[in-house]
């Protein structure tokens, strides 16, 4: 995603400049096994803090659940850099829902090596701290009402936002969020099975996301599929393709009633 990737580059950029500024805090000896949260050289990924951020971005995994809760948010992990340049201690510092948490430190975990600071010509442990952003683009809608006038709705906030115009949207929050019939898993499950990888990106070797926006019908079908995300060499028209012949969904709710509800979702290709 490319607004994750800016965010992780901002906050990277924000942590190096603040270690950098705190140097006449510093202890005025290393000790052996000591971690430091400031230093006169701070720690850095290997290929530097963009092809960081890039490799975070790329590998990233928005997990289901939280997109169809709209749970969106910059999850802070703190880590420490070993003087061997490996991670550890990898934890949460600011939590924002228990799906988007694990993955961020997932992907910390997976995340290349560092290497390590030094502070007065030893190298030492540091304590780094990273946000992990997870956006959905565009984001999700809903939309209320009969077919004669439909009245369409953002995911935004909990109540109704009553308005003397009737053309002017009014905002709410399903009372149950669409999902796919049988959950989930069977969902990505069918997809995998039912993939067909394209030759080109086959024999480019190419693999990643493809990010789709589709619209879930009252009925349950799957419509307005269209790419947001693309990836080339075939994947994108595949991705569309397994999203239109994808089986039907478990409608959203709204006291008692379906709506239709916008998606946005990864297809995921991988050799």
């Amino acid at each position: 995603m490319k607004t994750s990737m800016l965010l992780l580059l901002g906050g990277l950029s924000f942590f190096s400049l603040s270690a950098h500024a705190q140097k006449r805090k510093m202890p005025p000896k290393p000790t052996a096994n000591a971690v430091y949260d400031s230093v006169q050289q701070p720690a850095v990924p290997l290929g530097g803090t963009e092809r960081y951020a890039q490799f975070l971005a790329a590998h990233q995994k928005y997990p289901a659940t939280a997109m169809q809760k709209g749970i969106q948010g910059t999850v802070k992990v703190s880590f420490v850099v070993e003087k061997t340049g490996t991670v550890n201690e990898v934890k949460v510092e600011t939590p924002v829902a228990p799906e988007l948490d694990a993955e961020a430190i997932r992907l910390i975990k997976s995340g290349p090596k560092w290497t390590p600071a030094k502070h007065r010509n030893q190298v030492v442990r540091q304590r780094v701290v990273v946000p992990v952003s997870f956006v959905m683009s565009p984001g999700s809608t809903v939309t209320i009402g009969g077919p004669a006038k439909e009245r369409p709705i953002t995911t935004s906030a909990a109540d109704i936002a009553a308005s003397a115009n009737p053309d002017r949207p009014a905002v709410v929050a399903p009372d149950r969020p669409t999902q796919p019939m049988g959950g989930n898993q069977a969902f990505f499950d069918w997809i995998e099975k039912n993939q067909q990888y394209p030759g080109l990106a086959r024999k480019r070797n190419i693999q990643g996301k493809v990010m789709v926006e589709f619209m879930v019908q009252r009925d349950g079908s799957l419509t307005d599929a269209r790419v947001i995300k693309k990836m080339g060499s075939g994947l994108d028209e595949e991705a569309l393709r397994l999203i239109k012949a994808a089986p039907k969904w478990e409608p959203a709710m709204f006291q008692g009633k379906p709506m239709k509800q916008k998606m946005v979702l990864p297809v995921l290709f991988q050799l």
